[in-house]
C-alpha cells in the first residue's frame, strides 16, 4: 500500500482557531495537512485521482460543505470526503452520507478522534490509487504481450508463430502440459485472427458423457431422441465464422473422432436426425497434453484425424523450460490478484524470487498463478518456499544462482534504459564485474525490445 505520509489531507475551516489546531493534530499524527478557510480556495486543489482526502466544515461562507462535497466527488467520485458538523446536527450527517461522504465527525472533537477517522480514509484512498494505477498498467499492456508473457526467445518466438498463424484459416494443434496456457493460446489465435468478430466456442472433449457429447458437437433437431423437445445449435454451428476449439482432443471417443474427422474433410456436418449438410465454417483449433501419435500407435487415437488437426503445431513450453519468464509472470499475476481481491500489492523480494526460481512448477503457469493469488492474500511469504518436487530439489544451485542473477540483471537493464553503466550503478557492482556477468551469462534480451523495435543496449 502507498505510504499514507505521502497523501495530504485537505481541511476547510473558516475559523482559523479551529483550523489551526485540527492542523497542528493532524500534522502530530504524521499527516501532511494543508488548510483553507473556504471553499473557492480548495476547488483548484481538487483533480480526479487527487493523492489524499478531503475533510471540511459544513458551515462555509460562500459554497458550503455540502455543496463542497457535491462538487469533489463530480470530479473524483472515489475522492473520500469527511464533513465535520455541529453538535447534535444528526440529520445534516444523515444527508451527507447519502450524497457520498466518507464519514462525518461532529464538533467537538478531540485530536485522537480527528486523527483516526482521517487515518482511515487516508488508508482507504491509498488502496484505492494503488488498485487504479495496477488497472492502468495492465490496460497498457500490448494485447498479445499482456496475455502471452515472457521475454524468454521460447515466448517470443510462439508470440511470432501465433501472429503469423491467426492471418490464416489453417486448423491448429496445441501442445503442451496441464497449466502451460493452451486455451489462452486458442484465444489468442482467435483474437489476432480474420475471425475475431465470430464467435470462440469452446468444448472439453473429455468433459461430458458420450451419449451428448454428438448433440453437443452437431446440434440436432427436435424429436431427433427421446427427450430432444425442441432444435438445437450445436458447437460447430454456434462458431459459424469463429473458431470452434476442441480441447483435451486425446479424449473424445473413437466412434466420435470418425465424425470428426469426416466433418473438417468435407467442411460439412449434419445435425442429428437431419439429412441436410450444412457447411462447417469455422477454423478449428485443437490442445492436448498427450501424444496423439503415441496414442494413434495403440489404437487409442487416430492418426488421419491426428494429421487432419496438425496442419500447425504450437508446442508450448513448461515453465520450468523458461525459468527467466517466472518473476515477470509472477509480478503480472499479482497485479491481477491485487485487483480482483482488492488489495495492496506486497513487494517483492529476492527471497520470493529464489523461492520461485528453485521450484519444479509441474503445474506450470496455473500453479505458479495460485502461488500469486496467495502471496496477495497473506498466506505465502516465500520462507517455507513453493513445495519443491524431487526434480526441483535436484537441479544444481550453480543454474538456479544463475538463471536468478540473469534476472536482477535484465530487471536493472530495463529499469535503466538499457544503460549498462545506470544498471551497473543500480545493482552496487563495478561496470566491469557486470560485463563479465553478462558475457558468462549469454545474451541478455534487450530492454523493452518488443515494445520498442530496434532499441539497443547502451554503454553509458
Amino acid at each position: 500500500m502507498a505510504e499514507t505520509q505521502e497523501l495530504e489531507v485537505l481541511f476547510v475551516e473558516d475559523d482559523p482557531a479551529v483550523r489551526m489546531g485540527s492542523t497542528q493534530a493532524l500534522q502530530l499524527a504524521g499527516l501532511r495537512v494543508s488548510g483553507f478557510g473556504s471553499a473557492e480556495q480548495v476547488m483548484p486543489r481538487l483533480a480526479p485521482g487527487f493523492a489524499g482526502v478531503l475533510v471540511t466544515d459544513v458551515k462555509l461562507p460562500g459554497m458550503d460543505g455540502l455543496a463542497l462535497l457535491s462538487q469533489a466527488l463530480a470530479i473524483d467520485a472515489t475522492l473520500p470526503v469527511i464533513l465535520v458538523t455541529g453538535h447534535g446536527d444528526i440529520t445534516m450527517a444523515v444527508q451527507a452520507m447519502r450524497l457520498g461522504a466518507y464519514d462525518f465527525i461532529e464538533k467537538p472533537f478531540s485530536p485522537e478522534e480527528l486523527a483516526e477517522v482521517v487515518q482511515r480514509a487516508l488508508d482507504k484512498r491509498a488502496l484505492c490509487l494503488e488498485v487504479d494505477l495496477l488497472r492502468r498498467k495492465l490496460a497498457s499492456y500490448d494485447s498479445i504481450e499482456a496475455k502471452l508473457i515472457g521475454r524468454s526467445s521460447a515466448m517470443q518466438r510462439l508470440r511470432r508463430l501465433v501472429l503469423d498463424v491467426a492471418t490464416t484459416d489453417a486448423d491448429v494443434l496445441i501442445l503442451g502440459e496441464t497449466g502451460t496456457g493452451k486455451e489462452l493460446v486458442a484465444r489468442c489465435l482467435h483474437d489476432h485472427g480474420r475471425r475475431r468478430e465470430g464467435q470462440f466456442a469452446a468444448i472439453n472433449c473429455g468433459g461430458m458423457p458420450e451419449a451428448l457429447f454428438e448433440s453437443e458437437m452437431f446440434g440436432h433437431e427436435a424429436g431427433a431422441f427421446t427427450g430432444a423437445a425442441k432444435r438445437r445449435i450445436g458447437k460447430i454451428e454456434h462458431a459459424r465464422g469463429g473458431t470452434l476449439f476442441l480441447d483435451e482432443i486425446e479424449t473424445m471417443p473413437m466412434n466420435l473422432q470418425v465424425k470428426m474427422l469426416r466433418a473438417l474433410q468435407e467442411r460439412q456436418y449434419e445435425r442429428l436426425g437431419s439429412n441436410e449438410l450444412r457447411p462447417m465454417d469455422s477454423r478449428v483449433v485443437a490442445a492436448t497434453k498427450a501424444d496423439l501419435l503415441e496414442a494413434a500407435r495403440e489404437k487409442k487415437f487416430r492418426d488421419d484425424l491426428y494429421y487432419r488437426l496438425s496442419v500447425v503445431v504450437l508446442r508450448l513450453p513448461p515453465l520450468r523450460d523458461r525459468r527467466e519468464d517466472i518473476p515477470l509472470l509472477f509480478t503480472h499475476f499479482a497485479m491481477q490478484a491485487a485487483l480482483r481481491h482488492e488489495r495492496a500489492l506486497p513487494a517483492v523480494t529476492p527471497r520470493h524470487l529464489q523461492a520461485l526460481m528453485a521450484h519444479a512448477w509441474p503445474g506450470n503457469v496455473r500453479e505458479l498463478r495460485n502461488i500469486a493469488d496467495r502471496f496477495v492474500i497473506g498466506l505465502w511469504d516465500g520462507d517455507e518456499g513453493v513445495q519443491r518436487t524431487a526434480e526441483g530439489a535436484s537441479r544444481p544451485l550453480d543454474e538456479q544462482m544463475a538463471q536468478f542473477e540473469r534476472y536482477l540483471i535484465q530487471e536493472a537493464l530495463e529499469a535503466c534504459g538499457g544503460s549498462a553503466a545506470a544498471a551497473a550503478e543500480r545493482l552496487g557492482l563495478p561496470r566491469k564485474t557486470l560485463y563479465d556477468k553478462m558475457r558468462r551469462l549469454g545474451p541478455l534480451d534487450a530492454p523493452a525490445a518488443e515494445h520498442a523495435p530496434g532499441r539497443a543496449l547502451r554503454s553509458a
